[in-house]
């Protein structure tokens, strides 16, 4: 399945909701939280790609910050959606310095073949 570029954050925010282990944000909250999953732009944030065929399609790049723990509940979230993706590395856990305390956070690389619209 391809989403359409204009709504990608929430459907990939949508099928890795699970309120018993975390939260999902399709955009990065102002304050970040703990246990928590941010559906983020990756640099690029858009590489067009024809995909071996006729037309070209967008490929849009995601940061998904999280812990370690949550990586392979993640991963099997992904594999259950329809949503045709490409996951890269993982960071090492490193520590952020937010507003509401240190949190341990990673990386995880995810790439969605998507549509314009």
């Amino acid at each position: 399945m391809t989403a359409a570029i204009s709504t990608l954050r929430a459907t990939i925010a949508a099928s890795l909701v699970d309120n018993a282990l975390w939260s999902v944000f399709s955009f990065p909250p102002a304050t970040p939280i703990a246990n928590s999953i941010v559906v983020s732009p990756a640099d690029p944030y858009v590489t067009p790609n024809n995909n071996s065929y006729n037309t070209i399609a967008p490929t849009a790049n995601f940061n998904l910050n999280g812990i370690e723990e949550m990586l392979v509940a993640m991963f099997n979230k992904l594999s259950a959606s329809s949503i045709v993706y490409n996951v890269g590395d993982v960071s090492a856990p490193s520590v952020l310095n937010a507003a509401s305390g240190d949190l341990l956070t990673c990386s995880m690389q995810v790439s969605v073949l998507t549509s314009w619209s």
